[in-house]
């Protein structure tokens, strides 16, 4: 799949486009069903499939006191879209100037931009242009007059209701994991870079590999058994969530630390993709580091039994 940031980018293919639009925060099941229109409508007609989104949530824009959380960090979601067979992925730059555009003035721009724009599939709720003025009705409109198609994919439901990015992040931060599984019809999982720590894990005999997850959606506090995902191999191994209260600090900072079971070596910069398995306890505060030594050594020994099984 090939990342682009502006549509004439594939108009030296001199094929035609179908594309769907959509934040796709998490590319869950009905974010599947708007793409996967695109891709098979592409085919049917000989055309590029592409997907456009933004680099970031718009809210994070124009509303960042209201931003959410993020179920997938951009490079993972740009993962996660190519399994679906797309052709390209046009990413924009989402800034102040991009989110004041008029909505016809964005949809003529795209449609200039790819050339021939055959069909534009999106989600019932769809908003685009200066204050979301642009919605599904009025793309089908524009359509008409720019001569593509609009497909408006019905919402998927799950327990009855809309499987929303909204309801993900509720799931989540909820700890309502085989629910956010569910939704996004694949394990959930997170990724960030590993970034230095202070080292007492490695002190206390259990190197942990701190994680940079800022602005993403995680579970509740507390330690999991996990697998993440090294050198394209998933292993097992042990996640903590918190503020690590054993230590007195006078201002904690949130941690997200995974100690790799039976494996060493240096993954700083490393971007370790984490797949959650089991909550074995909340986070608590010990009365030493010799007594927090001591629960870790049983929280990997219950880790191993949980993701042998």
């Amino acid at each position: 799949m090939k990342i682009i940031s502006q549509p004439a980018e594939v108009r030296q293919a001199h094929r035609p486009v179908c594309a769907a639009i959509g934040v796709f925060d998490g590319v869950h099941l009905g974010h599947r069903a708007v793409i996967n229109w695109a891709v098979a409508e592409a085919r049917r007609q000989g055309a590029l499939s592409v997907a456009i989104t933004f680099d970031r949530h718009p809210r994070s824009v124009v509303e960042p006191e209201r931003a959410p959380l993020l179920i997938q960090s951009l490079p993972d979601k740009l993962a996660e879209m190519e399994k679906l067979g797309l052709d390209a992925a046009l990413v924009y730059r989402f800034d102040l100037e991009f989110s004041r555009q008029p909505p016809e003035e964005f949809i003529r721009q795209l449609a200039d931009g790819f050339g021939r724009l055959r069909a534009l599939s999106v989600g019932a709720n769809f908003g685009f242009g200066h204050q979301r003025r642009g919605n599904a009705q009025s793309l089908q409109q524009s359509g008409a007059r720019m001569g593509f198609a609009v497909e408006v994919a019905s919402p998927v439901s799950f327990q009855h209701q809309p499987v929303s990015s909204s309801r993900i992040r509720r799931c989540i931060a909820a700890g309502a994991l085989p629910e956010v599984d569910a939704m996004l019809g694949r394990p959930y999982a997170f990724s960030g870079p590993v970034r230095r720590g202070d080292g007492l894990g490695r002190q206390l005999g259990f190197p942990t590999a701190n994680l940079d997850v800022e602005g993403l959606a995680l579970p509740p506090q507390g330690v999991y058994a996990v697998r993440a995902r090294v050198a394209g191999q998933l292993r097992p191994a042990v996640l903590n969530i918190g503020l690590r209260p054993t230590l007195n600090r006078p201002h904690p900072e949130r941690r997200v630390e995974v100690h790799l079971l039976d494996w060493s070596g240096d993954l700083y910069g490393v971007r370790l993709e984490v797949v959650p398995g089991p909550r074995l306890r909340e986070e608590i505060k010990f009365s030493s580091l010799a007594a927090l030594q001591n629960q870790i050594a049983e929280d990997i020994s219950r880790a191993r039994v949980l993701l042998e099984a």
